[in-house]
């Protein structure tokens, strides 16, 4: 089996930061990209930030400038960092990993529980 626990959620006044965590574990051979979505409440996921398994990060046009993505190969966990934040940033962060199991023949997505960021004064 495979899991993505995120951590690092939380209540944040606006102009704050936060630092998201999602560690994967368990049957791992290999981690290509992983990245992170989030979901607001009454609104479709969107996509946050990527990052491949050699560094290179891309992020949705609206966050660049605020959020850094990051990883730590070794460990298998990826990493946003979350700055100057705003009550519309507000959602359900979720983290994703591209994984090939042990004995496995391809890469699969999985997903974190997600965690709570709010952002309100």
């Amino acid at each position: 089996q495979v899991q993505l626990v995120e951590s690092g959620g939380g209540l944040v006044q606006p102009g704050g930061s936060l630092r998201l965590s999602c560690v994967a574990s368990g049957s791992i051979w290999s981690v290509d990209t992983m990245g992170w979505h989030r979901q607001a409440p009454g609104e479709e996921r969107e996509l946050v930030a990527t990052i491949t398994s050699g560094g290179s990060a891309d992020y949705a046009d609206s966050m660049k400038d605020r959020f850094t993505i990051s990883r730590d190969n070794v460990k298998n966990t990826v990493y946003l960092q979350m700055n100057s934040l705003k009550p519309e940033d507000t959602a359900v962060y979720y983290c994703y990993a591209n994984i090939r199991r042990r004995g496995g023949s391809s890469f699969r997505d999985y997903w974190g529980q997600g965690t709570q960021v709010t952002v309100s004064s």
